[in-house]
């Protein structure tokens, strides 16, 4: 066992460097280690390489499959972009440039939330150039904009680490992605404030822009269906959501919703809603992924080992461990993916230690959501990826701008975790 533990060791040093590609080292590594301790392929045995495999297959995998099919019917009637419209105008009219910048996180993140790919460029190539026409700070501007990628990791719906999360607590989504949805609008809320009080006390002068305008280039020119009609599946599936109901149902049931007030055919609207189910690849091979190693880790006794070394330490109080272990993860790492390869096993061992489920899950997904992005606002993504589309932006003095809004986002994810702990 003591050569299984140690090759599982080297997998995670080597996913945590992200060097090689996270998921086929996760499971190629957990193969080579199982065989290793002597498990056999298949069989009668209690612990086969097989049964190790469909530990991996989750229920969280059919839930994840109901929001994919309700989103990307919505996307495909134009119902989705009717929404975002109006949350760009009511951030346009509340805050004028920080509102329209920060209007433009949110919808990002929520469109990374939702389908898996949380890019603030998405909505910030527009709305950032626009900000700053209006007087804002050209860094400032793009701070605020990448913070789309806290909201999308952490409340969304596919993202690897979260999904394996879930998974691993079997918890299932709903609480979670609340905690996430808080955390996530708080630190864009916190920014916005600050760039408010700095406009108001700054008097620059602003350019006189057609925000309309600026709606039809994010957005593009859309179906004449009215918010109060494109809203209705969405309230109807968060209403699903929030009350507990099957996932997967309320997913169907939202996008059979969507199909009949977009008025088009079933066929076409199955075909849509069976398209928005192709973004589950990625989410699908890590959780098995994840999971399988995880299982791996637990068989091979590498997680009875970590606990009792660790044991002295997450007697202390497990919950908060998780949280400093996720947070130190994501800011070393700065990768939620890449992050996962210590959150996991970590996880499962506080789980062991009698930890609450949800609770512990919200410390593991959240830490690294919220950290990830400190040291450079994401190496190969996020703020990286909004600098050029914003002209006269600079990385560095952007991700300082950042910097106090994501402790405070932290302060609140430590509040939420403590009083989901408490009430649990």
């Amino acid at each position: 066992m003591e050569v299984s533990q140690i090759l599982m060791i080297i997998t995670l040093l080597i996913m945590i460097t992200g060097r090689l590609p996270i998921y086929l080292t996760a499971i190629i590594g957990s193969t080579l280690a199982a065989i290793v301790a002597g498990f056999p392929i298949s069989g009668k045995e209690d612990i086969t390489l097989l049964k190790l495999v469909y530990s991996g297959i989750n229920p969280v995998i059919v839930d994840m499959t109901g929001v994919l099919m309700f989103i990307g019917v919505m996307e495909k009637t134009g119902f989705l972009e009717i929404v975002i419209r109006k949350i760009i105008q009511l951030g346009t009219k509340v805050g004028g440039a920080p509102g329209i910048a920060a209007a433009g996180a949110l919808v990002a993140g929520i469109i990374g939330a939702l389908t898996g790919f949380t890019q603030p460029v998405v909505t910030a190539s527009i709305t950032g150039p626009a900000a700053v026409k209006m007087g804002m700070d050209p860094s400032k501007t793009a701070g605020i904009a990448a913070h789309a990628g806290h909201f999308g990791n952490f409340a969304g719906f596919t993202h690897p680490t979260q999904v394996a999360v879930i998974a691993t607590a079997a918890i299932g989504f709903g609480m979670i992605n609340i905690v996430g949805a808080i955390v996530g609008i708080s630190i864009i809320a916190f920014s916005f404030f600050r760039l408010m009080r700095e406009m108001k006390d700054s008097s620059k002068v602003v350019d006189n822009i057609n925000l309309d305008d600026i709606e039809d280039t994010v957005l593009g020119k859309i179906n004449k269906i009215s918010f109060s009609i494109a809203i209705i599946p969405f309230i109807v599936f968060v209403v699903g959501f929030v009350g507990g109901f099957p996932l997967f149902i309320t997913g169907i049931i939202c996008g059979i919703i969507t199909i009949l007030l977009a008025k088009i055919r079933l066929n076409e609207g199955e075909a849509f809603m069976l398209m928005g189910v192709q973004r589950i690849a990625t989410p699908l091979v890590a959780t098995i992924g994840f999971l399988y190693m995880s299982s791996v880790m637990d068989k091979i006794g590498l997680v009875n080992t970590i606990s009792t070394i660790l044991e002295p330490i997450i007697d202390f109080s497990p919950v908060l461990i998780m949280l400093f272990v996720s947070s130190i993860a994501g800011f070393l790492t700065q990768s939620n993916a890449a992050a996962a390869a210590i959150i996991i096993p970590f996880l499962k061992i506080v789980l062991n230690a009698g930890a609450d489920p949800l609770a512990a899950a919200c410390a593991a997904a959240g830490g690294s959501a919220v950290w990830q992005y400190y040291l450079t606002g994401g190496p190969v993504a996020a703020l990286s990826t909004v600098i050029p589309v914003i002209p006269g932006s600079n990385l560095v003095k952007a991700n300082k701008f950042q910097r106090p809004a994501m402790v405070f986002g932290f302060i609140v994810l430590f509040i939420c975790v403590c009083v989901v702990n408490f009430i649990d």
